[in-house]
This record gives C-alpha cells, sequence and structure tokens, in this order.
C-alpha cells in the first residue's frame, strides 16, 4: 500500500532543506526504479464512491478534473490532460481515464470513524471491475481515517481476489481536521516556513486539496498499482510519480513557497492547469521519467 504523505512534508523542511530553489528541486528529484511489475495501462475506468456529505458542486470538481486527465480538446494551456501525458513516458504507454460509477453512501453505511480495511470494503462493495478499473473513496470532511492527518493525506492500494489483484485508492477532505497538512498550499502551514497560502482555484480549501491528493493517488496507481512498478524507498512506503516531487507546483518552488504558478485577474486564485467546463486546478510536479527530474506545467 503507497501512503500519500504530508503534502508539504513541512516538518522535515523545517529541519533540513536546501539553501536555493534549484537546490531543492535538484534534491526533490529522485530516480525512481522499475522494480518489474504490470503498470496500469490503456483504457481506465475510475469508480467514484462518494462517502459523507458531498455538495453538487464539490462534486463536480473533482469529476471535472478527471474528465479532464485525458481530454484532448482542452485548447487552454497549460492543461490537465498534459500534466497527465507525463504517466505515459513510463513503460508502456499512455493510460486514458474516463469515469465510471459513481455512488452515494450519504448516511455514513459504515460510521464516521473508517479503518483502512474498511475502505477496501467501501472500494469493492459495488463490485471489482475488470482489473482495468481503480475504485476511489472520497471522504467528505466529517469523517475520521486511520492515519489520515497523522501519516497521510490519502492512500492507493490493491486486493486479491483468486488470481487478479484489483487496484483502489482513497483521499479524504482534510478541510476541518488537517488543512494546513492535506491542503497546503491552500491554508497556513502548521510546520516551517509561513508563506501566506495560495487562495483556492475553485474556492474550496478542502476539495481544491483533494484534487493535488487525488492527481497524486491516480498517478502512483498508474505507475505503481501492485508495489512492484516504478518507486524510490520501501515498498511499503514508496516515494512515486508525484510523492517524489512533493512540494513543487511550479518552477523556482522551494520549501514553503510552492513556485510559480498563475493567478486569476478577478478571482485572485492561483492554478497551473486548465480542464474541461473552464476548470482551473493546482497539479503538483511529476517525476518524468525521460528526462529524470521534477516536471512542472510552469
Amino acid at each position: 500500500m503507497a501512503p500519500i504523505p504530508f503534502l508539504s512534508l513541512l516538518l522535515l523542511f523545517s529541519l533540513t532543506f536546501p539553501s536555493s530553489s534549484s537546490a531543492f528541486e535538484q534534491q526533490q528529484s529522485p530516480l525512481l526504479k522499475y522494480h518489474h511489475g504490470p503498470l496500469l495501462k490503456g483504457n481506465i475506468t475510475v469508480n467514484l464512491v462518494w462517502y459523507g456529505k458531498f455538495s453538487s458542486t464539490q462534486r463536480s470538481i473533482i469529476v471535472d478534473f478527471l474528465n479532464s486527465l485525458s481530454n484532448a480538446k482542452t485548447t487552454s494551456s497549460p492543461s490537465v490532460s498534459s500534466w497527465w501525458r507525463t504517466t505515459a513516458k513510463y513503460r508502456g504507454g499512455s493510460s486514458s481515464v474516463v469515469v465510471g460509477k459513481q455512488t452515494l453512501d450519504d448516511k455514513y453505511s459504515l460510521g464516521k470513524a473508517l479503518k483502512t480495511s474498511q475502505l477496501k470494503v467501501l472500494a469493492f462493495k459495488y463490485g471489482y471491475g475488470d482489473g482495468k478499473a481503480v475504485n476511489v473513496v472520497l471522504t467528505s470532511a466529517d469523517v475520521a481515517v486511520d492515519g489520515f492527518c497523522m501519516s497521510r493525506c490519502g492512500t492507493h492500494g490493491s486486493v486479491q481476489v483468486k488470481k487478479s489483484r484489483f487496484p483502489y485508492a482513497w483521499v479524504g477532505n482534510s478541510v476541518s481536521q488537517c488543512p494546513g497538512y492535506c491542503a497546503w498550499p491552500f491554508h497556513q502551514p502548521v510546520y516551517g516556513p509561513q508563506t501566506p497560502p495560495l487562495v483556492a482555484p475553485n474556492g474550496d480549501v478542502g476539495v481544491d486539496g483533494m484534487v493535488i491528493n487525488l492527481a497524486t493517488v491516480l498517478a502512483g496507481t498508474v505507475v505503481n498499482p501492485y508495489n512492484n512498478g516504478y518507486f524510490q524507498g520501501p515498498a511499503e512506503a514508496p516515494l512515486e510519480a508525484v510523492s517524489a516531487c512533493t512540494g513543487i507546483f511550479g518552477k523556482g518552488a522551494f520549501p514553503g513557497y510552492p513556485g510559480k504558478v498563475l493567478v486569476g485577474e478577478t478571482t485572485g486564485a492561483s492554478y497551473n492547469a486548465v480542464g474541461v467546463n473552464g476548470r482551473k486546478y493546482l497539479l503538483p510536479a511529476m517525476w518524468d521519467r525521460q528526462t529524470s527530474t521534477c516536471k512542472t506545467l510552469l
């Protein structure tokens, strides 16, 4: 299982960080090794389980993001789809994402405090798919999950049924529990340099933070679905395509500063990618296999 660490890693940065932005970017560009396992390539269906209370607007922000990943019709640049195309540089070619079944569980069928084992139950409660589906559990702001806000902002893994393995992922809304950890840079960090937070591009600190984490776990799921794909470090807590580039959203990033991003003229909101329906998002850097660097859109 691959947990997604606190996005800012600000405690680490406050203890030891390089003296310049270029040194920081070099430090954040490790070599991801291939461990000879299969990757998720081709057509991939992402099924969503909405656990808890989400407004229709919140759901549309996330669904629009997913629909933007493989949308070639987006003419604005930089685009969400151009960010996702970096995954095609890994073995096996491109991964085309489509949104599949969406299930609402707004009655909290398993309560408001979930264990990791219960995340798996929720992920596969409505079926396993064909092995090319990723079932994603999204928990609302009032749901506590083991390890959430303490060691992870989201995670991905897989379960084995007979001779087949099926991937899943989870991301939580941190706005009322730990926005300084899991929704940075849209909230003042708990540790490290205290730079002003950015304005969330869709006006929702929790959900815009979820998009960053969802981008992280989806990229990790594609290039390391079964803990034997591309990663660095121990398989139990690997650094993957995006988590290897923590804290970088634009060029010139350094601890506490996400880097150069675009700012909306009327809203003042920060973003670096445009998606379907004119949506704007802030997406993290991704490790580029061809250049062995953390690639940003700006």
